[in-house]
C-alpha cells in the first residue's frame, strides 16, 4: 500500500481535530473513573483493510498463554509488513501525541519507540485477557504509563464476535463498560492505579481481532494517589478461585520488584533494533 508516514499522520490529525470538542467531552465525562474516548473511521478504509490483510499469522508472533491471558503479540516490527510499522509509529508522531495531550489536558507526553508492551496483538477463538492494571512505569521506572492507544483493524468485527475492550470503573466486580473493537476504530484509555480493564473471550471462529497498540508515558502520574505497581491481574466476577490465585501472583511479583527495582530480567517484549 503506497502511503507515506506523513500522509498517515495527516489523516490521523485531521480526524482528531474534526472531532476534538466531542473527544474532550467524552474524556472529561469519564476521567473521574477511567478516562476514555474513541474515534471511528480513523484512516482511509483501504489502508485499514490492508493492515488486516498483512497482519502476521500466529506462527510469526509470540503466544502468551496462562491463567492471566491468552493472546499473540509482537513488538519486533521489522519482521512484519512495513505498513504495520508505518501505521504504528504514526501514532508516535509529535503532532498526534500533542493532540492526545490536548484532549486529556496532559502537557508532557512521550511516545515509546521501543514499544515496551506495545506493538501488535492478535486474539483468535477463545483468546482472552483477564481484568488487570497495567504496570505503572516504563522499563526503566523513569516515567509513568498514562495512556493506552488501541487501533483495531479487523473488518466487520461485531459485538457477537467477542474480543472487546472492557473497562471496570468500580473494579472487576460489577458489569464493565464495553468498548467494541470495531474495524478502523482508535480507542484511547487512561492508565493509573484503578484503571482495571480486560478483553472478553473471542467467540468468532472465522477471524481474529487484530490490534495495533501504543502506550504514552509522562514524568507525572495521572492521579496524585498513584504508586508504583506491577501488572496486576484479577479473575472476572464469577472466577472466585482464579481471583485468589491471581492475587497471590500479583503480591509475589510486587515483592520481587521491591527487591529488584528494575526486575529480575529485561522485558523481552520490546523492539530491538
Amino acid at each position: 500500500m503506497d502511503i507515506t508516514s506523513e500522509e498517515l499522520v495527516k489523516h490521523i490529525c485531521d480526524k482528531i481535530r474534526a472531532q476534538k470538542e466531542d473527544l474532550v467531552d467524552s474524556y472529561n465525562s469519564t476521567k473521574s473513573n477511567i478516562g476514555h474516548f474513541f474515534i471511528d473511521n480513523l484512516l482511509p478504509e483501504d489502508i485499514a483493510t490492508e493492515c488486516y490483510k498483512v497482519f502476521p499469522t500466529e506462527d510469526d508472533m509470540h503466544c502468551l498463554n496462562s491463567i492471566r491471558e491468552y493472546k499473540y503479540v509482537s513488538a519486533q516490527m521489522n519482521k512484519h509488513h512495513p505498513l504495520l510499522e508505518k501505521v504504528l509509529y504514526a501514532f508516535q508522531h509529535k503532532s498526534v501525541v500533542e493532540l492526545i495531550g490536548d484532549i486529556c489536558n496532559v502537557n508532557t507526553l512521550f511516545a515509546d519507540k521501543t514499544l515496551y508492551a506495545g506493538g501488535l496483538s492478535k486474539m483468535a477463538k477463545d483468546n482472552f485477557l483477564n481484568p488487570h492494571l497495567d504496570n505503572s512505569h516504563d522499563a526503566e521506572r523513569e516515567r509513568w504509563r498514562v495512556f493506552n492507544l488501541l487501533y483495531y483493524v479487523t473488518p466487520n468485527w461485531e459485538l457477537k464476535d467477542g474480543g472487546h475492550l472492557e473497562l471496570w470503573p468500580n473494579g472487576p466486580k460489577k458489569e464493565p463498560v464495553v468498548i467494541e473493537s470495531k474495524f478502523n476504530r482508535l480507542a484511547v484509555m487512561a492508565t493509573h492505579d484503578t484503571s482495571w480493564h480486560s478483553v472478553n473471550k473471542v467467540k468468532s471462529e472465522s477471524a481474529a481481532r487484530c490490534c495495533i497498540s501504543n502506550y504514552y508515558f509522562s514524568p507525572d502520574p495521572l492521579k496524585e494517589t498513584d504508586k508504583f505497581h506491577v501488572t496486576k491481574y484479577r479473575g472476572r466476577p464469577e472466577e472466585t478461585f482464579k481471583n485468589i490465585i491471581l492475587d497471590i501472583d500479583a503480591n509475589l511479583r510486587m515483592l520481587l520488584r521491591k527487591i529488584f527495582k528494575k526486575g529480575i530480567r529485561k522485558n523481552p517484549h520490546i523492539y530491538k533494533d
